[in-house]
Formats: structure tokens, sequence, C-alpha cells
């Protein structure tokens, strides 16, 4: 008898998983740390704002690889001692109750729940652990002397997102076509047409259009729920550990600086026009 092929569901982290920017959420902590200034936590503060507002992935793209030079130097272990004491505090209240739900119902049917983030390692790892996830592929960062180089390793976006879970799907013996992936962002388009059950989640204007004319689900999360509260009700351990990997997260707390210059000068520019 042949057996079974198995069969995973693929998450993206931000706006499916959890209703913030995973990378612009740890201002305050890193200033807590010594890491960042008041000014870096307000600009990061603005960033979130934008994000939240719709900015395009070209522009998220754009500050996310301009951060990555900016943390080099920062020691390794102080990152991953302040998200793993803070962990609980700022992101857990951000996890939508509807993505949790689902996990768990995929989790139900056997299948392996696969977390697929551009942000760093820091902080997919240990959030994957507490939703229970089999895997997370993330972004990774060069380290040198327990400090960051400010080089990415591995840059978890677009194609090379499908490009990991092909790879991972070899390894675990997925058969994609009888896989689920979600995501909000047309970025991840190359992941979602990967699988035989797409659905997009909170989308994008271009992703929505591109689910409406591919007929895919789309599916809407709103209420967001305590992580630490649910997996209290599941009896599950909710006390993260953090692996070894990328350090992209780790320019969350700085993530405004480049956007509100941005901004800043283009209404410069308009103003000496």
């Amino acid at each position: 008898m042949t057996p079974h092929p198995r069969q995973a569901a693929f998450f993206d982290l931000d706006k499916t998983i959890i209703a913030k920017s995973s990378v612009l959420v740890f201002g305050k902590q890193f200033f807590a740390g010594g890491l960042i200034n008041r000014r870096a936590v307000l600009k990061a503060t603005y960033a979130q704002l934008v994000f939240m507002a719709g900015a395009d992935d070209n522009q998220i793209d754009s500050i996310r690889r301009h951060l990555t030079k900016m943390i080099a130097g920062w020691d390794v272990a102080q990152v991953r001692s302040i998200v793993a004491e803070t962990l609980h505090e700022v992101v857990t209240p951000l996890v939508y109750d509807e993505a949790a739900k689902l996990i768990e119902d995929h989790r139900a049917a056997g299948r392996d729940i696969v977390i697929v983030s551009a942000s760093g390692a820091e902080m997919v790892e240990p959030i994957g652990q507490m939703l229970g996830a089999d895997h997370v592929i993330a972004t990774t960062m060069v380290v040198e002397d327990d400090t960051y180089t400010g080089e990415i390793e591995f840059y978890a976006y677009g194609q090379a997102k499908s490009d990991a879970i092909t790879a991972l799907a070899k390894t675990r013996g997925y058969d994609l076509d009888q896989c689920y992936a979600y995501s909000d962002s047309a970025s991840d388009l190359p992941m979602l047409s990967l699988v035989g059950h797409p659905s997009v989640v909170n989308p994008d204007k271009a992703l929505r259009a591109a689910a409406l004319e591919r007929e895919w689900p789309v599916l809407r999360f709103s209420n967001s729920v305590s992580l630490k509260e649910r997996l209290d009700r599941l009896g599950k351990p909710s006390t993260p550990t953090i692996a070894s990997g990328a350090a992209v997260t780790t320019a969350a707390a700085i993530a405004g600086i480049a956007w509100f210059e941005h901004r800043r000068r283009k209404r410069r520019s308009s103003r000496a026009i």
C-alpha cells in the first residue's frame, strides 16, 4: 500500500497570524535595553501606523533591507534576551483568534504547521513554538563573534519563500497539491501559487485582485486574542525558547527611521516646488 502523502499548512506572520508588523513592535523594549534612543522609538511607532495604513511591499522591503545594515555590531545574546523576556507582553495580544483557531484545525487534521516569514528568526521561532508550529522559515543574518555583521544570510521574501517551501516539502515528503497556504501580501503570490489550497487573509489591493481573478478564498481576520490565554486553555506550555537565527527583527525599534526621513524629504521637496 502506498503511504498517504504528508500535508502541511503554510502561514505568513504579519497581518495573517498577528495584527501588526512583527518588525516594528519592539521599540520600547529595545529602548529600555539601551539599544536605541527615544526618538527612534517614536519613529518606529509612526512606521507601524504607516504599515497598518497600507504601506506597499516595495516600501516595507526597502526599509527592512536598509535596517539590516544599521544593526551591525549589536550583541546577539542581548537581543535574544530582550525578545525572550518581552515576547508575551508585546506579541501575544496581537494574535488573531481566527488564525489560532485555523492552526488548531489544521493540526487536528494531521497537517504540519509551517510559519514562513520575512521577519527574523529571533522572533518568528519563539512565536512558532508557542503556536505549536512544526517548522519555521524566516530571514537569517550573518553572525560573527556573537554580533550581527549587518549582512543578510537568507532573506525569506517573495520567490525565496517559495523556494524554501519547495525544499522543505522535498525533505518532509509534503504533497504540495494537498497543502494549504495563507498570506495577506501580493509578495507571497509565489508561495500561494505553489499549493493546491491557497487562501488570502486581510489582503492588500494587489493580492485581493489576484485572489478574485483566481477564485481563491478571501478571509477576514479581526479578533485579537491573548496567545497565552489560548495556550492556557489548550493546556500547552507558553514559555518560548529562543533559537539561534536571524536578526532582521532586531531592527524593529529603529524601523521608522528610514520611513520617517523619506516622508520628511518628500514633504520638503513638495514645498520647494
